[in-house]
């Protein structure tokens, strides 16, 4: 792992490292956050996933996270989107490709060789941290934004036990019947609506549901609604009874505007989970 840079922050490091994938087969970058408590011992961690287009940079400049996880105590993790590099398979259209790897592990070709997103937040990236980094592999969350609320949400509800509690902000919640999801899902796994069926927010929440607390936000001048079907998440998490809250923010739209403004939220949320 090397470090790319460091920078004092609320009183904790903003650092920015990079290592050699195995799983991926490329070379990966990402963003963590540590509170100044991580000076005398490991800390609780919360792993923010990005959405569609972005890399490790977007949420750890725009989101406004690290003075509420400083205020807590917590450590942030900042992954990329996807592989990346010359030999990484490509596509023209902003969806799919690199920067849209959707927390999937690939099947088909040309994307089997690198995009193993999923193996690589579920496993690779939490080994490597837990071995260099001062962070807790006890006591951990997890949230996201677009297709990181996809991810962040399939995740906790696929690991039952890892994460205490997971939010998400404006989640493709329902992908198997969205645009953002048959087309990722076809490229990607192929045919198999088993497999997308894994990857569905909405189908989880239905067939298992999470066992601790869920905070969803949604804009509801968010330009994305059709694509996104926040709807299907929202009736799925009543029909289950799930714990939590499901909130629409009235104007606001699908932007780090939006995200920003709810942070703060979201980490208390987190933060009472973490240190229950």
């Amino acid at each position: 792992m090397e470090t790319i840079s460091e920078n004092r922050c609320f009183g904790g490091v903003q650092g920015v490292y990079s290592h050699a994938s195995d799983i991926l087969g490329c070379e990966m970058t990402f963003g963590l956050f540590l509170p100044a408590e991580a000076e005398d011992g490991p800390v609780p961690v919360l792993w923010y996933l990005s959405g569609l287009t972005c890399t490790h940079e977007n949420a750890m400049t725009k989101a406004g996270a690290q003075a509420w996880a400083a205020d807590h105590g917590i450590a942030l993790v900042f992954p990329d989107t996807s592989p990346r590099g010359a030999g990484v398979a490509d596509d023209a259209a902003y969806d799919l490709g690199q920067g849209a790897g959707f927390y999937v592990n690939a099947s088909e070709a040309p994307w089997a060789a690198h995009y193993r997103m999923w193996d690589y937040i579920a496993e690779e990236l939490p080994r490597l941290l837990l071995h260099n980094m001062p962070i807790e592999e006890e006591r951990q969350s997890i949230t996201g934004h677009s297709m990181g609320g996809h991810g962040a949400l399939t995740l906790a509800m696929t690991y039952p036990g890892r994460f205490a509690s997971v939010s998400a902000f404006a989640p493709i919640a329902h992908p198997t019947q969205s645009d953002w999801g048959r087309k990722q899902f076809a490229a990607y796994l192929g045919d198999d609506q088993a497999a997308w069926a894994r990857h569905d927010a909405t189908l989880l929440m239905r067939e298992r549901g999470f066992g601790g607390p869920v905070l969803i936000d949604q804009g509801g001048s968010d330009q994305f609604l059709e694509l996104l079907k926040p709807e299907a998440l929202a009736e799925a998490m009543t029909a289950r009874r799930q714990e939590g809250a499901f909130r629409i923010q009235k104007g606001y739209d699908h932007s780090y505007f939006f995200v920003s403004s709810f942070m703060a939220d979201h980490l208390d949320f987190h933060a009472e989970a973490l240190f229950a």
